[in-house]
């Protein structure tokens, strides 16, 4: 009986794509020969290959090919029954060279059954285990932070030999195969070995090099072949609507070159720091249009957005989700690749670049980023090992109803350490300054958008959805000690409380929240008609109830200008005129309510029409000077923002803001100052939300010394520059010796119709 012969049950599973331990069959088995050397049994699989011979692994240069060893025998052949399984034994020289002392040479047919190619390769089933148990162990318990250089695909060398190591989290597979272009994305060739500690399949693909196009087939514990998987871990993907995943070898990492910004990151986003936030769809911020509307990639959005954003004097880009997505309608939102930028904008080492680009020019980048779910295609996490492994088995705790997708369930280790790897890959690998994490509120409550019997109770009976309020502690926690200053900023939309509290004081430990009240209340007044604004006067006033609970963020975002809520400026009531006036007059709140700042693309400068992702903002507007002077509003108002402290230094602090007029609802006047430290001077800022200009309106402004008793306006959202009708206080006024709203003297102001207006005491050459 041949001794090289495999088993032949073996065999036939491996054949029938049931075979779960392929090193069982395939590889080498190694015996000494008494005369030195070594006795080399074989089993290989290459359905549809010719013929496969062994040789030697070369010495040196000067023995290029090897020698040739043997030719193995195709299992079957004699019958007429090829299988692909070719096996045979050798004896390899008494001196092996190399740890792996063999190549195989495989003969593939052409046309015609012709010879067309020979495929030099190492034996990837003669590589130990690749994975250290200490790294399953770390994934096991969800705490490996560096899991995107763990699991997924590894450009390396294994014992001397340049290849991929390809690792994926499987456990109720029965069967996982790697399939690529480099195997015609056939799952029989390349089964993988199961660690059973911690689920993961492993193999080393030899010779395989970066760029190579990958998915996982893998078979249930039913026994099905589920739809081919792409690697939840790939760092790179194929441009949509491809699916497959792409190799990439960043071993040589991209050369930053923002060493000066990094260390003063902490400093420049610190909760006294000036934060103006540019909002930006990156697919659609400038579309060509004479490249049938192609997106901007990387290299083209450097040279063109980072001057634009750093021009109009914000201080950081915030990008919806660059997350490979498979759907551009989601707009990012409905991400399948958590590591991986996404093909759309050039490659991975093209998106480091921008950030480093961005970084030079003093700019920060913040992605929104989303951990409460993921879209249900075939290709992705869904069902990924024939069972719900991401997500949670009862739909009741599964499914989200609002958009159709699947809930992670951040309960199991394994996801958990996903996502907080995921959240480390762009804050360490990419150096990006911040997350926006995307429906927080959804995660904290499990009846979220359910009604009565549609979701379970947590442990205790309630709806607080313990397992997420867990991870977003230890999400958060575990960024502030690895990546210091960068922020985490929460998209909440209820009055959860603490959410910006340090974990360790029982709060969830984000850096900033998106203030959605302030939005939905301010919103809402701005979009009455003016006559009714006095009905409404609270929902401008009442964001200061609570606006030291939390550290806020102040968002007019892209949810708030499209799905029929109309763009910021067509919320505004009355004619043209109005309309920007309003706009004028609100952003100028805005700009001086305290807060840091967000703003999506296209409402810098009053764009009419609603968000459409297809489309670019309509730069053509800025052909006409309404609009222009709507944009250098913007301008003024974040050089103002971050040049003057009592505007930004006490955003999230009681004393950076008293009212002086709260309660004037009949003429629709709100004043209020803003206060820095001891040796800044107040603002005084009033707003008058009525087209009816206030001649004479008096207000109470705290007394200075004999020299200081002029004002000076700073900013008038009314002026001509402005596209206003330039009616103000010609450029200053000076205190009255009367006692007003508690304060020793008073300024007589003019306030003009639908307006802001800054004003800071002292002469206008100490005006900054």
């Amino acid at each position: 009986m041949d001794r090289a012969l495999p088993d032949l049950q073996l065999a036939g599973s491996l054949q029938q794509g049931r075979l779960g331990d392929p090193f069982a069959l395939l590889g080498p088995r190694y015996a000494d020969l008494k005369t030195g050397g070594k006795s080399l049994r074989l089993c290989c699989y290459y359905p549809g290959a010719m013929a496969v011979q062994v040789f030697s692994r070369p010495a040196d240069e000067s023995d290029p090919h090897g020698v040739l060893l043997g030719n193995l025998t195709q299992l079957g052949a004699a019958e007429g029954g090829a299988n692909g399984i070719f096996y045979g034994e050798v004896n390899l020289p008494a001196q092996a060279h190399h740890e792996i002392p063999y190549v195989l040479h495989v003969a593939w047919p052409g046309k015609n059954g012709k010879l067309e190619e020979v495929e030099v390769t190492e034996d990837p089933y003669a590589f130990g285990l690749l994975i250290s148990d200490f790294d399953l162990h770390l994934f096991r318990e969800g705490r490996h932070r560096q899991l995107a250089r763990c699991l997924g695909s590894q450009v390396m060398q294994v014992d001397g030999v340049d290849g991929v190591r390809f690792a994926v989290w499987a456990p109720n597979a029965q069967r996982v195969s790697v399939i690529g272009d480099f195997n015609q994305w056939d799952g029989r060739r390349h089964p993988m070995r199961l660690r059973q500690s911690a689920g993961v399949w492993e193999l080393f693909v030899p010779r395989l090099r970066d760029g190579a196009l990958y998915k996982y087939e893998i078979v249930g514990p039913d026994g099905r072949v589920q739809p081919s998987k792409a690697d939840p871990m790939a760092r790179a993907t194929e441009l949509p609507p491809a699916t497959a995943s792409r190799v990439i070898d960043d071993r040589d990492a991209w050369r930053w070159r923002d060493g000066e910004w990094m260390k003063q990151r902490a400093q420049k986003q610190s909760l006294q720091a000036p934060v103006s936030i540019y909002e930006v769809h990156a697919a659609s911020w400038m579309r060509i249009l004479e490249e049938e509307g192609r997106s901007l990639n990387w290299n083209e959005l450097a040279e063109r957005l980072i001057p634009y954003a750093k021009g109009m004097g914000f201080t950081h880009l915030e990008l919806l989700p660059v997350m490979e997505h498979p759907f551009g309608g989601s707009w990012g939102y409905q991400p399948l690749s958590q590591f991986a930028p996404s093909a759309r904008f050039g490659s991975a080492a093209d998106f480091a670049g921008f950030v480093d680009s961005c970084h030079r020019e003093g700019l920060g980048v913040i992605l929104d980023w989303v951990p409460a779910h993921f879209p249900s295609d075939g290709h992705g996490l869904a069902y990924f090992d024939g069972t719900p492994l991401y997500e949670h088995s009862d739909p009741r705790e599964g499914f989200h109803q609002d958009w159709n997708t699947l809930i992670y369930n951040l309960g199991r280790n394994e996801v958990r350490g996903f996502m907080i790897a995921s959240a480390l890959e762009w804050l360490e690998h990419y150096h990006v300054d911040g997350l926006r994490v995307d429906a927080v509120a959804s995660m904290l409550y499990r009846d979220y958008s359910r009604a009565a019997g549609e979701w379970v109770p947590n442990i205790h009976g309630g709806r607080e959805n313990l397992e997420s309020v867990d991870f977003l502690r230890e999400l958060n926690q575990t960024v502030a000690e690895r990546c210091p200053g960068a922020l985490m900023i929460a998209e909440e939309s209820t009055s959860w409380p603490g959410v910006t509290a340090p974990v360790k004081e029982g709060g969830l430990g984000f850096s900033y929240k998106w203030n959605m009240g302030w939005m939905h209340d301010t919103l809402s007044y701005v979009e009455e008609d003016s006559i009714y604004r006095r009905y409404h006067h609270h929902n401008f006033t009442f964001g200061m109830i609570y606006a030291y609970s939390e550290a806020f963020v102040l968002p007019i975002s892209h949810d708030e200008v499209v799905h029929g809520k109309r763009s910021l400026l067509e919320k505004m009531p009355g004619d043209y005129w109005q309309k920007l006036a309003n706009l004028r007059a609100y952003l100028g709140f805005m700009w001086t309510h305290p807060g840091k700042k967000l703003l999506f693309m296209g409402c810098e400068f009053g764009q009419y029409q609603e968000f459409d992702h297809d489309k670019s903002p309509q730069w053509d507007l800025l052909d006409d000077p309404r609009h222009r002077s709507i944009q250098r509003l913007v301008r003024d108002l974040n050089r103002l923002y971050a040049s003057l402290p009592p505007l930004h230094l006490n955003d999230s602090r009681a004393e950076g803001f008293s009212w002086v007029v709260g309660n004037d609802s009949v003429n629709s006047v709100f004043a209020y100052f803003r206060h820095g430290s001891e040796e800044d001077e107040p603002l005084l800022v009033a707003v008058n939300m009525t087209p009816v200009p206030r001649h004479n309106y008096r207000i109470g402004v705290p007394a200075g010394a004999a020299h200081e008793l002029q004002w000076t306006e700073i900013l008038n959202t009314d002026a001509d520059i402005y596209g206003g009708s330039n009616l103000g206080n010609s450029g200053s006024v000076t205190a009255q010796q009367q006692e007003w709203h508690g304060h020793p003297v008073s300024l007589q102001l003019t306030l003009p119709p639908l307006s802001t207006i800054i004003l800071r005491r002292g002469k206008k050459e100490l005006v900054s």
